[in-house]
């Protein structure tokens, strides 16, 4: 039986913990706050999208970064995996647009109440209040062929014995697990502690930066704006010519920029290359420029003396029409019937196209997730065990692996979670 520690007791962490002690290894888990699942409770804005019932396809389509380092993980544990793990624990299920999956209840706290019973009932150790500080190990002299590798690598040099703590206590352990998440939320603990102790092992950290997360605009009128929700439009981020992102679908404006899933996409997409880019809006993507006008004409037909404020208001939300009148450079109050040809262009150029300029990203207290993290090059992708370190495991958030909305992110903790569990509980 295998004497396991856990750093972390997220997502990924209580999922291992569930499963390894099921397994019948002795699992202590070790997190810094005073209760597990801290940042679960809020995913989903407290209702936990845990993962999504698409097809395997269309899953591994939606994962952004090393989706094909997933395939051995996702296969073993899959999303329906997911969904009966916790239904045939007792949680009602529910699928949604998209094809998300939420628990019946719309409480994330079923959960992570799920997982703690689980943990419970099989004796699971929690400490609360402490923070791991340093992974402890020791010399190993072997050389073998790494499991399933195509090649012979180079064998660890040193595995791992226990785990040291910020109040001076040490753990002995078999196997350890960093589940300690990225550098998003940083208010539920999420604050890169697992790249300080996967960096003193030899493991490289690629960038990080905030993913899934709002931008922010150079134009004021956003502000303006702020709380509406535009739908079914195109939206084009490019750089110089150069297309960065485009999609179709829903977006709102915030009083610093633009969010909604169109732009939490597009930075999961084009991350921090966003910054300094354009991005246009097609705000009637169903049409092309002729019918716009056509439709114009007969706006100002019907209501010749009518402000142009008023028959922009047809065709557009009130709480735009400001901005998008001043981006076309036309006098909103002059009355229809005197809009010239030359202008009737601007506003359809305008439709077709409102652009705003991207100063940044929004900060980490806002990302849903963390894009960057530990180098997947160095780790076994059907164990989550490091190639560098014997015994180690990386698990969830930690890792250079991220998705789209959708429980794409949460099905990624759960599949290498449960990769580590199967793996500590065979030796």
């Amino acid at each position: 039986m295998s004497n396991v520690v856990i750093i972390g007791a997220g997502a990924s962490g209580l999922m291992m913990a569930a499963l390894a002690s099921e397994r019948g290894c002795s699992v202590t888990v070790v997190e810094k706050n005073e209760k597990a699942g801290k940042k679960l409770y809020i995913t989903g804005k407290g209702r936990c999208n845990l993962t999504n019932a698409g097809d395997r396809d269309s899953i591994m389509e939606s994962i952004v970064t090393n989706g094909r380092f997933l395939y051995s993980s996702f296969n073993s544990f899959g999303n329906y995996d997911v969904m009966d793990f916790f239904e045939s624990r007792g949680v009602k299920l529910k699928v949604e647009r998209g094809m998300r999956v939420f628990p019946e209840s719309d409480k994330a706290s079923d959960i992570i109440r799920c997982l703690e019973k689980t943990c419970a009932k099989f004796n699971v150790k929690f400490i609360y209040g402490v923070r791991a500080t340093e992974i402890l190990t020791e010399q190993i002299e072997n050389e073998k062929r790494d499991s399933g590798a195509a090649v012979k690598r180079k064998a660890p040099e040193r595995r791992a014995v226990g785990v040291k703590l910020d109040n001076g206590g040490i753990i002995p352990c078999d196997c350890l697990a960093v589940a300690t998440g990225g550098l998003s939320y940083p208010s539920t603990g999420s604050t890169g502690d697992g790249y300080g102790l996967a960096r003193a092992l030899g493991h490289k950290v690629t960038k990080c930066f905030p993913s899934l997360v709002s931008v922010r605009i150079e134009e004021p009128f956003c502000a303006e704006m702020a709380g509406l929700t535009l739908k079914n439009v195109r939206v084009e981020v490019s750089r110089n010519g150069q297309e960065l992102y485009t999609g179709f679908g829903e977006m709102l404006f915030t009083h610093t920029g633009v969010s909604g899933p169109l732009i939490l996409s597009c930075t999961a997409k084009a991350g921090i290359a966003c910054e300094g880019a354009l991005l246009k809006l097609d705000l009637k993507p169903a049409v092309d420029g002729g019918e716009l006008e056509s439709r114009l004409l007969r706006e100002i037909k019907e209501d010749p003396n009518k402000q142009l404020k008023s028959v922009i208001r047809r065709m557009l939300p009130a709480a735009m029409v400001p901005a998008f009148l001043y981006k076309a450079a036309i006098d909103g109050t002059k009355k229809a019937v005197f809009v010239t040809k030359e202008e009737r262009q601007r506003i359809i150029q305008v439709l077709k196209g409102f652009d705003m300029h991207i100063t940044g990203l929004g900060g980490y207290n806002e990302a849903v997730v963390t894009k960057g993290g530990i180098e997947v090059k160095e780790i076994n992708p059907a164990t989550m065990e490091s190639r560098l370190c014997e015994g180690v495991f990386f698990i969830g958030e930690v890792l250079d692996l991220d998705a789209l909305t959708g429980g794409y992110n949460l099905q990624i903790a759960w599949s290498t979670a449960a990769a580590a569990a199967m793996a500590v509980s065979a030796r």
